[in-house]
């Protein structure tokens, strides 16, 4: 796939170094020379100087025969701009522009193909703000991701001493859980990982990711590991735009307090925020954390824009005692330095958001990606079509697929149709199915995998695509 990315910044140079490594044919856009450079100094891509707003410099970067833009730049404007220029001058299948600003969010009108042609709107800071707030909701896990519509959640825990799991084989959570069904997807043990079966036995610290319907989901993590007091006090170090969205998301629901360093950053949040206590200082003052009682937080998210002051102040509110500490870390070389530390869980900007981009490049109907393990790992929603003559996968049982080395398949979510009566309409009914060996795929399932190994993700792609003369 020829894929045109404007802007090298982070959002940018994160999508292009896992896209590269998937053999599609990459441009990169920037006005920072410097930056394409280390870019280029890394990755097998091309690399353009200028405005992405500019016909020129589009025209330059291979527009005329690219299948797909991903306008990521800085400025929401020159987004817009670019993906109008895609679509009236050179005739772009798909265009995905990052969009930051709230006030144009609020008109998806103006993203139509008759006003500024954007097939898809991505708000990184909003992904990441919802990825957060699933993490205070579930303080026990490390990642909790969704599927289907909300339906369907895997999420990660790490077992330890004493569970009620540990040293015991995998299959007896059903005695354990007799009325709720889930399947141990992956676990990985010491970053290796490991395809489970039903006499796997989970030894504590162990990374286990589990999946179920999402209603069963806080029972199974009992299971797990011990259920954390449910959380009341919320504490936030940084309130820029992750920090404000993150504030003004959670602040029915906890006890929120948030700490800005600039005063009139302060005062903005503070009129933007009806229940949030906002406090002026340094989120690495020793003194503040203490008089702000930082012992008795259940939760401290540390989301400044500097990575370092994250770090610090996570691990001083860890020792000065709250109970769980989150760090945002830009730089993924800290990331793995410091995850499974002191600090409960490190979360890379990039990697958290990587997978709504996915999800567009990915082959076959793939309607969700998530990165796991810092980019080790996928998961995917991916749309089963044709018949048992044109399909890999449709038709089949589970244990008849030839599934590459390293994946599995969860769950299946599949819709039922059923009358609703007097009305004449159907209405539309969708069952959760764990995954089990003698499972048989039907034609518009949705299937959620998990994929150790990202290299492999290209012939799980492979599967679910349906032969030539399909219709």
């Amino acid at each position: 796939m020829r894929i045109v990315i404007l802007g090298a910044g982070q959002v940018g140079s994160s999508v292009a170094e896992n896209l590269v490594s998937e053999a599609n044919d990459i441009t990169v856009v920037d006005t920072d020379a410097g930056r394409l450079r280390k870019l280029q100094d890394r990755l097998d891509l091309r690399t353009i100087i200028g405005n992405a707003g500019h016909p020129e410099v589009l025209e330059r970067a291979g527009a005329r025969d690219a299948d797909m833009i991903l306008a990521v730049t800085q400025s929401d404007e020159t987004n817009l701009v670019a993906c109008k220029l895609a679509a009236t001058m050179f005739n772009i299948p798909t265009k995905i522009a990052r969009i930051r600003a709230a006030d144009y969010l609020s008109h998806p009108e103006m993203f139509a193909p008759e006003n500024f042609a954007v097939d898809t709107v991505i708000c990184p800071e909003q992904v990441l703000t919802d990825y957060i707030a699933k993490l205070i909701e579930f303080p026990e896990s490390l990642q909790v991701l969704e599927f289907a519509e909300g339906r369907v959640s895997l999420v990660a825990v790490r077992a330890f001493h004493g569970g009620p799991l540990v040293g015991q084989e995998l299959q007896t959570i059903r005695k354990h859980l007799p009325n709720l069904d889930t399947r141990v997807a992956a676990i990985f043990r010491q970053d290796s990982p490991i395809i489970p079966d039903a006499t796997t036995v989970v030894e504590a610290g162990d990374e286990v990711f589990f999946i179920a319907a999402t209603e069963h989901i806080r029972g199974i993590m009992r299971e797990l590991r011990r259920m954390d007091k449910p959380v009341k006090r919320v504490m936030i170090g940084g309130g820029g735009n992750i920090g404000r969205r993150l504030a003004k998301a959670i602040e029915d629901r906890y006890e929120v307090k948030i700490i800005e360093f600039n005063k009139r950053g302060a005062e903005n949040l503070a009129a933007s925020l009806s229940k949030t206590l906002v406090l002026v200082g340094d989120v690495t003052d020793e003194e503040l954390l203490q008089t702000e009682n930082i012992g008795d937080m259940d939760v401290y998210c540390a989301l400044t824009n500097d990575d370092e002051n994250n770090i610090m102040s996570s691990l001083l509110a860890k020792r000065m005692g709250a109970r769980r500490v989150v760090a945002l870390i830009n730089r993924s070389a800290y990331v793995n330095l410091v995850q499974a530390g002191q600090i409960d869980i490190a979360i890379s900007p990039a990697q958290a958001t990587i997978g709504t981009l996915l999800a567009h490049v990915r082959q076959g109907d793939c309607v969700a990606v998530h990165s796991l393990r810092r980019g080790a790992a996928e998961a995917l929603e991916l749309v089963a079509h044709g018949d048992a003559k044109s399909s890999k996968v449709v038709g089949r049982r589970i244990e008849e697929i030839d599934l590459p080395k390293g994946a599995t398949i969860g769950a299946i979510v599949r819709t039922h149709e059923r009358s609703s009566g007097s009305n004449g309409k159907n209405a539309r009914e969708h069952q959760v199915l764990i995954a089990h060996h003698d499972t048989v795929i039907e034609p518009d399932d949705h299937v959620i995998m998990f994929v150790v190994d990202k290299r492999t993700v290209s012939k799980v792609e492979r599967l679910f695509q349906v032969s030539v003369g399909f219709v």
